[in-house]
């Protein structure tokens, strides 16, 4: 009887083990650890990746930049453009099993608009108040027309959470997040891993085939990528460049590319620049550090030609790049030109701030030595990204390497950093031309009348250059050849519906 319950006990044993082992498990390796999982508060692209893992928002995009539906199912903008009319899809529960419906919907964009410290509530600013229509319609009623709302809906300010959840845990939901996605969430460990399994009441369960997934931050691109190599993980995001050769050149290894949304750029210090240099008080001195800078010759050297050179916020085959406005070629003897009628003796000390990584050093270096042959003395500072944030943010700098990861709406590019007075203008860069161009281009929805405001506000930044537009990255995912189904947005994130392990 005894010899009966141990081989009874080892068969179970043996039968669990071969159950786990069955389970998939798809490793996912990040370029940096997530700040907070709420999608309230949440700030970093990399997390962005992993909420788009669990939680589903009201809209999404697809590969041509098209709203398409996620938990609604329509949505109908009032003749005058001051109300938003939401249809929600049925049937979806939270992970926590409550029910997703009007009133969870209304709570969630509330709670986007008025936690405190929310960064969903800019995004939301025109949202004077939620009603709910009936047990799946809300309207959202808005304080003047806003034609970016729906894309800003693609995003984490889309996101919905369980009320029950959101209300218990109050500003502890972060540490353990209740949505309505494909995942539901399991543990975080700090700088270790971030693991989520598959919720089986999922309103589209028969496209998630996977059972687990676990997100690694490996902040070093080769050790990424050594361990991908090395079979420790699936898919890991933002390859550099300079390894494409190497990643295409494995036959176990696939990688999926698309040019981002956002913009990698040079914001300059006009309004809050405490030594008042050249650069900040002069246009044509800014003018001159452009025409100074070879972006083609960046693409080549810096990148192996993978990026996609550009001189505005959305990159040139985006429908609202202006083509009447295209890239300046490189014209050193011009920009010696233009610091001579600024009255300025060369060579101009511009306290050129960094954040460290091969990406934004590398390309700061070379943009350096262009700027000397043209009569700049670039003195580079090199930071972590939050500390050089932090100092932007103050006006501690007079030129700032800065990328912007984008939005679908072109809106989400421009109005934050080039509005006066909005809370990503760095610069402090104030006109009230661009201001007009910027509010007019929020308020109508055709997008001939929006892409004419964009038109007169590029042709403002061109002649003032606050912000000197560089390149657009290529969004560079490489994964192993067992995953099957993968499909990159211009978007960057890692969308894990439809995805399979052989």
């Amino acid at each position: 009887m005894k010899m009966y319950r141990l081989a009874a006990t080892a068969a179970a044993f043996l039968l669990s083990i071969a159950t786990a082992q069955a389970q998939t498990t798809l490793r996912i390796g990040l370029a940096e650890d997530p700040d907070i999982l709420d999608p309230t508060m949440a700030r970093t692209y990399v997390g962005r990746i992993v909420f788009s893992a669990f939680c589903d928002k009201l809209f999404d995009i697809d590969e041509k930049l098209n709203i398409v539906p996620q938990l609604a199912l329509s949505s109908e903008t009032a003749d005058d453009g001051k109300a938003l009319v939401i249809k929600l899809r049925p049937g979806v529960k939270f992970h926590d099993g409550e029910p997703f419906d009007a009133e969870a919907a209304k709570f969630s964009l509330e709670r986007h608009l008025t936690f405190p410290g929310s960064f969903r509530k800019p995004e939301l600013a025109s949202v004077d108040h939620v009603e709910v229509v009936d047990p799946l319609t809300i309207r959202l009623v808005l304080k003047s027309p806003f034609s970016p709302l729906l894309a800003q809906l693609t995003d984490r300010a889309g996101m919905m959470m369980s009320p029950k959840a959101a209300k218990e845990a109050g500003d502890k939901f972060g540490l353990r997040p209740v949505c309505a996605g494909p995942y539901k969430f399991v543990e975080r460990v700090q700088q270790d891993r971030i693991v989520f399994e598959k919720f089986a009441d999922y309103w589209n369960k028969d496209n998630v085939f996977i059972d687990r997934i676990v997100f690694q931050p490996i902040v070093d691109a080769t050790v990424r990528l050594a361990n991908l190599k090395s079979g420790g993980l699936d898919l890991i995001e933002r390859v550099l460049a300079t390894d494409l050769k190497e990643v295409r050149a494995d036959s176990r290894l696939k990688v999926a590319t698309a040019i981002e949304l956002g913009y990698q750029g040079v914001t300059l210090n006009i309004g809050k620049d405490k030594a008042k240099g050249p650069l900040s008080q002069s246009a044509k001195v800014r003018q001159a550090l452009d025409l100074a800078i070879d972006r083609e010759a960046i693409n080549q050297v810096v990148f192996n030609g993978e990026v996609q050179v550009g001189n505005q916020w959305v990159n040139p085959d985006h429908p609202y790049y202006q083509k009447s406005l295209p890239v300046r070629p490189r014209n050193v003897a011009k920009a010696k030109a233009l610091l001579k009628e600024a009255g300025v003796t060369p060579p101009v000390s511009v306290d050129f701030l960094v954040s460290k990584g091969a990406e934004t050093e590398t390309p700061a270096q070379v943009i350096q030595s262009m700027a000397a042959e043209a009569g700049f003395d670039m003195k580079l500072r090199v930071t972590e990204f939050a500390t050089g944030l932090k100092q932007a943010e103050a006006g501690d700098y007079q030129a700032f390497m800065l990328a912007w990861s984008g939005r679908v709406d072109p809106d989400g590019n421009t109005f934050v950093f080039l509005h006066s007075g909005a809370p990503q203008n760095y610069g402090a860069w104030n006109n009230a031309q661009a201001d007009k161009a910027l509010e007019d281009a929020r308020s109508v929805t055709d997008p001939a009348k929006r892409k004419a405001s964009y038109e007169a506000l590029a042709k403002l930044v061109q002649e003032e250059e606050p912000l000197l537009y560089l390149y657009h990255r290529r969004i560079i995912i490489a994964h192993t050849t067992k995953l099957e189904g993968y499909r990159q947005m211009p978007d960057g994130l890692v969308r894990v519906i439809g995805l399979k392990l052989k």
